[in-house]
């Protein structure tokens, strides 16, 4: 997928194989009946009242980050274009992703406030898939965690 079409995606996560007693846990499953495509077998329970989504919304919204921790995530996103090991870094939308994703996480932590730890806590997700590395460094190992923990390392993190 090109770079452009990728940084319209707010995050990447990473998911690992599941552990060995996991694994034989969804084979017994699957096993026993289980089929994905029924999931009103799986006593999954809606949502009592629809709006709930809305209000969840409206408090990400109004969770408040600071001058201090907004200079800090641009800071973060503005490393990204000067690494010595990135060729393109990330977008103005990178920023606004970190914005969102680190209210999403106050809220997440029960606050109506975002702190550094919020925004370096978010930071791989919303920046892993928005870097391109020069190619030498790719040749040599290097992965865009790699540099994003870099950049957080280098970075000054407000008080």
């Amino acid at each position: 997928m090109p770079e452009a079409q990728l940084d319209r995606f707010q995050l990447k996560i990473l998911l690992g194989y599941p552990a060995e007693a996991d694994e034989r846990e969804v084979l017994s499953r699957w096993n026993a009946g289980f089929n994905s495509k029924r999931l009103d077998q799986v006593n999954l329970v809606p949502l009592s009242d629809p709006l709930t989504i809305i209000k969840c919304r409206a408090e990400v919204a109004a969770a408040q980050m600071e001058p201090g921790v907004q200079h800090y995530a641009v800071d973060l996103v503005r490393r990204t274009r000067s690494h010595p090991f990135v060729h393109y870094g990330a977008s103005p939308r990178a920023a606004v992703a970190l914005l969102l994703c680190s209210k999403a996480l106050a809220a997440i932590r029960g606050r109506e406030f975002v702190t550094p730890d919020d925004v370096r806590d978010v930071s791989l997700p919303v920046l892993r898939h928005r870097l391109t590395l020069r190619a030498d460094a790719e040749l040599d190992g290097v992965t865009p965690d790699a540099v994003v923990a870099d950049i957080l390392k280098l970075a000054e993190v407000p008080r």
